[in-house]
């Protein structure tokens, strides 16, 4: 007891003796209290915009969610004649797309990462990460187009029969070929969210220190040995939240997945062929339409789950990492 005493004590006289010594160093340069004010209100902006934004969709939202209630999560139809809305295809298709085109896309752009960072030479690295760049830096409306124009076509003359012929026992890959749908979907998104992945993974990997390379090479380990115990251990946080920042595109993505998807609710089944809608594509379609009332309500009801959906997304992603991050070392 009066070891805990005397420690708490010994912390709050080091914590007065920092707080005096900043409140000595603010009045000798007040440029730095001026520094540290601005800073403390940038902060403080961010956390009111984003409250401002909850606070003004949940308020616009409220017609809807006192008549329906959960109701709008499990309801099938989004009817503005009837007055009936309900998102649950949305949410299915939203969900959907974006995990399985992640699950597509990160060992791809992991590997790619991999190679960039680890074997490429410097000449040809140097082409491929401005040609990386350069297909990050195309909007989402032109690849929406090619997808709708050259790539499901083709996905449903080609691609879609071929899966079905050779893949057609799993239940992902029944159904009548559509060309537009979630396969189609999950494709542009994978294309879209690659660039993230390699991008982001590369400039973690070679962050690894050299010498826990050299160490392990000097100890007779492979290539591979050395990527698989020192440099994807030390880049696993990293890593991590390039994967989540990738997610966060893919769930928020409106035109590309508006033009690919078929925007029809087909009756649920696993079939990727199948047609579908996302909360996005949902906020696209119907908000010019939208008259005040339950119509514009629902839209925006929609708006506050997609935004609760990338909040939850972001909360879990930062305590993944926060876990990734125990027990590696400070370099």
């Amino acid at each position: 007891m009066l070891l805990h005493s005397s420690r708490t004590g010994s912390k709050w006289q080091e914590l007065q003796s920092r707080l005096r010594k900043a409140y000595r160093l603010g009045r000798r340069y007040p440029g730095d209290s001026f520094f540290r004010g601005i800073v403390l209100l940038a902060g403080l902006a961010v956390l009111v915009i984003v409250g401002g934004l909850i606070l003004v969709l949940v308020s616009n939202s409220w017609p809807t969610i006192s008549t329906f209630g959960w109701r709008f999560l499990v309801n099938e139809a989004f009817d503005p004649i009837h007055q009936s809305y309900g998102v649950r295809p949305a949410i299915f298709g939203t969900v959907v797309t974006s995990t399985l085109a992640l699950a597509l896309a990160l060992p791809l752009g992991i590997g790619a990462a991999i190679y960039l960072a680890e074997f490429c030479p410097r000449q040809l690295q140097v082409v491929l990460t401005f040609l990386v760049d350069s297909l990050a830096a195309i909007p989402s409306v032109v690849l929406g187009l090619w997808g709708f124009l050259t790539f499901a076509p083709w996905l449903q003359q080609n691609g879609e029969p071929w899966l079905q012929q050779h893949l057609g026992w799993l239940p992902f890959f029944q159904g009548s070929p559509h060309g537009l749908g979630l396969l189609a979907a999950i494709c542009i998104l994978m294309v879209m969210i690659l660039p993230i992945l390699i991008s982001l993974g590369r400039e973690v990997l070679e962050t690894v220190p050299r010498e826990q390379r050299e160490a392990l090479l000097a100890l007779g380990a492979t290539d591979w040995e050395v990527i698989r115990h020192a440099v994807l251990p030390a880049a696993r946080s990293g890593l991590a939240g390039a994967a989540m920042l990738a997610l966060g595109r893919a769930l928020g993505e409106t035109i590309a997945v508006t033009l690919v998807i078929g925007n029809q609710a087909a009756p649920p089944s696993l079939s990727l062929f199948q047609t579908g809608y996302t909360l996005p594509s949902i906020i696209a379609n119907q908000f010019g339409e939208a008259t005040p009332g339950l119509f514009l309500s629902a839209v925006l009801e929609a708006g506050c789950l997609l935004l609760l959906i990338t909040l939850l997304t972001n909360i879990l992603a930062r305590l993944l990492i926060t876990r990734l991050t125990r027990g590696i070392p400070r370099t």
